[in-house]
C-alpha cells in the first residue's frame, strides 16, 4: 500500500488535533464548576454570569463559580421560608443533636475541608486548620442551645398573674462572608441561627466559594432538613436582593468598612436586623519594658500570619519610648528568616495572597508608602518562588517611623506590611490608638500591671489583649469591634449572636377566678 506524504500529513494533523482536544477537554474538566446548594441539592441555577477561581500560589484557574441571578436568590429564600415552620417548630434539644452531628462531621472532613480553603485561598494548611476549628467553636457553643434559650419565670408579678419571656426565632437569616475565612466566618453565623430555630442563606465570597458548599453538605448528613440552610453564589446582585427582601429578617455581614455600611444602611432602611462588621487597623503597644522576645514572636505571627489577611492581624505597632530601636533589632533577622511558600509546604509560615488585584493592590501600598517617607526596612515586592513564579506571593515587609497622617497609617492594606510608629510616651500610644477611625481590636505588652490596666480601661476598641495579640474572644463570649469596624448594635456569635437571632417574648397571665373587678380605666399597677 502505497501511503503519500500529504496522507502522512493529515495523519499528523489530525493526531495533534485529537492531542490538543484531549488536553482541552482534560483542562476543562479539571476545572470544577461550582454552583449554589439550594432546598438541600447542588444547582447550577439561572444565572449567566461566571467568575474564575485560582490557586493563588500558582496563578493557575482552578473552578468555575455560577453568580446567582435575582431567580436565584428568590428560590434559595423562597425554599428557606418553606422549611422556617417546621425548623421553627423543631424542639431545641433535636436542634442540638445535629450541631452534635455537625461537629463530628467537621472533625472527619478536617483535612479535606483545610485542603479545600488552601487550594482557592492559599493560605498554609496548618492555618486553615486553625480557623476551622475555631468556627467549630461555635458549633460547640450552638450544641448547648437548649440552656441558652431558656427563659425567665416570676410568679405573682401582681395577685394571681404570672409573667414569662421567651425567645422566639427570626425567621429568614442571611450571612454575607468574605474570603479570608471562608470557614470560620460561616460558622460564626448559621449554625448559632439555625440552632436558634431559624432558616438561612449563605452568599460566601466568590473568590474562594467552595467550602460553603461542602459544610452545606455535611449539615445534610448531619440531619438538618432540605431548605434550612441554603448556599448563593454571588456578587453584589445576590447581595442586594438578600439586603431588599421582605421576607429575610436578618443580615450578618464581614468585609471592608465601606460595604459594611453599605450593608447596614440598605438592610436597616428595609427593616432587617443587621450585624455589619467592617474594615479594622489592629495597633500592638508594646511598652519599654515588655519582654521583647514574646513581643517580637507575637508581631510575627500577628502580622504575617495569613499573609495579614486577618481582620484581626496587628498591622500597626507602637513602640514606646526606649522600646522602639531593639523591637526593630529582634524583628528584622525574625522577619528576613519568615519562609514564605505555597500553602500545601508544611514548613511555609506565609503563602500568598488571595488574587491577582489583591496582589497588586498590596504593592500599591507598599509603594505609597516609600513616597509618604516612610522608612522600609524590609521590602517584600519582589519575592519570586521557583516554580511558582505566576502566584500571587508578596513577601513581609516592614515599614519604620510611620505617622498617623500616612495613607498607609490611615487604611486597611489586608496584606503582610507592617507598620511601626514610635510614640514617645504611653499617654501618646493610647491617643494614637483612639485616634484611629476603626476600633477592632488593640493590644499592650508590658509588665506593668498597672499600665494594663489603664489600656484597658482607657481603650476605645472592641476586644483588648494583654501580651496577648490577636484577642478574638472565644465562642462563649461574643466578637466585634467599635466605631467604623461594626455598624449595628450587637457582635458577633456568644450570648450576643444568640440575641441577635432571637425575639424577646414577654407573656403575662391570669386565669380567671375569684370575683370580677369590673372594666378599669387606669394603668394596672400591683397591688
Amino acid at each position: 500500500m502505497r501511503i503519500s506524504v500529504r496522507n502522512i500529513m493529515v495523519a499528523e494533523a489530525t493526531l495533534i488535533t485529537v492531542l490538543q482536544y484531549g488536553f482541552l477537554r482534560k483542562r476543562w474538566d479539571m476545572i470544577k464548576d461550582i454552583g449554589h446548594w439550594i432546598n438541600g441539592a447542588m444547582v447550577s441555577g439561572q444565572g449567566e454570569t461566571l467568575g474564575p477561581v485560582f490557586n493563588p500560589a500558582t496563578g493557575e484557574q482552578t473552578g468555575m463559580v455560577r453568580l446567582a441571578s435575582e431567580p436565584d436568590v428568590n428560590a434559595a429564600i423562597a425554599a428557606a421560608q418553606d422549611a422556617f415552620p417546621a425548623w421553627a417548630n423543631t424542639p431545641p434539644v433535636i436542634r442540638a443533636r445535629v450541631m452534635f452531628r455537625f461537629k463530628a462531621l467537621i472533625e472527619d472532613n478536617m483535612d479535606r475541608m483545610a485542603e479545600m480553603i488552601t487550594a482557592e485561598h492559599g493560605k498554609v494548611i496548618s492555618d486553615s486548620k486553625g480557623s476551622i476549628i475555631r468556627g467549630m467553636e461555635v458549633v460547640e457553643f450552638a450544641c448547648g442551645i437548649p440552656q441558652l434559650l431558656k427563659g425567665e419565670f416570676t410568679e405573682n408579678v401582681g395577685t394571681d398573674i404570672d409573667s414569662w419571656s421567651v425567645r422566639q426565632p427570626l425567621g429568614i437569616c442571611t450571612g454575607i462572608t468574605p474570603f479570608n475565612f471562608p470557614a470560620m466566618v460561616p460558622m460564626w453565623m448559621f449554625p448559632i441561627a439555625i440552632a436558634c430555630g431559624n432558616s438561612f442563606v449563605l452568599k460566601p465570597s466568590e473568590k474562594d466559594p467552595s467550602a460553603a458548599n461542602f459544610m452545606a453538605e455535611l449539615m445534610q448528613e448531619a440531619g438538618l432538613p432540605d431548605g434550612v440552610l441554603n448556599v448563593v453564589q454571588g456578587d453584589k446582585v445576590a447581595v442586594n436582593v438578600l439586603l431588599r427582601h421582605p421576607d429575610v429578617q436578618s443580615v450578618s455581614f464581614v468585609g471592608s468598612t465601606p460595604i459594611a455600611e453599605y450593608v447596614y444602611r440598605t438592610g436597616t432602611s428595609t427593616g432587617k436586623r443587621v450585624q455589619a462588621l467592617g474594615g479594622a487597623k489592629n495597633h500592638m503597644v508594646v511598652m519599654p519594658d515588655a519582654d521583647l522576645d514574646q513581643a517580637t514572636d507575637a508581631l510575627m505571627g500577628a502580622a504575617y500570619g495569613s499573609a495579614g489577611e486577618r481582620c484581626m492581624a496587628v498591622s500597626v505597632a507602637v513602640a514606646v519610648g526606649a522600646a522602639a530601636n531593639p523591637l526593630l533589632d529582634r524583628l528584622i533577622p525574625a522577619i528576613e528568616a519568615l519562609k514564605v511558600g505555597p500553602g500545601t509546604d508544611p514548613d511555609a509560615e506565609m503563602g500568598p495572597l488571595v488574587t491577582q488585584a489583591h496582589y497588586q493592590k498590596v504593592k500599591r501600598y507598599i509603594d505609597l508608602g516609600i513616597e509618604e517617607g516612610a522608612d522600609l526596612k524590609i521590602d517584600g515586592r519582589d519575592l519570586v518562588l521557583q516554580g511558582y513564579e505566576n502566584g500571587y506571593f508578596v513577601g513581609p515587609t516592614l515599614f519604620d517611623k510611620v505617622t498617623p497622617d500616612m495613607q498607609i497609617y490611615k487604611e486597611e492594606i489586608f496584606g503582610p506590611v507592617l507598620s511601626v510608629v514610635r510614640a514617645p510616651d504611653f499617654d501618646s500610644a493610647i491617643e494614637i490608638v483612639n485616634g484611629h477611625e476603626y476600633g477592632n481590636g488593640s493590644a499592650i505588652f508590658t509588665r506593668d500591671g498597672n499600665v494594663a490596666r489603664e489600656f484597658t480601661s482607657r481603650n476605645l476598641t472592641g476586644m483588648v489583649g494583654v501580651n496577648v495579640p490577636i484577642p478574638v474572644p472565644m465562642a462563649f463570649h461574643s466578637f466585634g469591634g467599635w466605631r467604623r469596624s461594626l455598624f449595628g448594635d450587637t457582635h458577633m456569635h456568644g450570648p450576643e449572636g444568640v440575641r441577635f437571632f432571637t425575639r424577646l417574648k414577654t407573656v403575662t397571665s391570669r386565669w380567671p377566678a375569684g370575683v370580677r373587678t369590673g372594666a378599669e380605666f387606669v394603668m394596672p399597677t400591683v397591688r
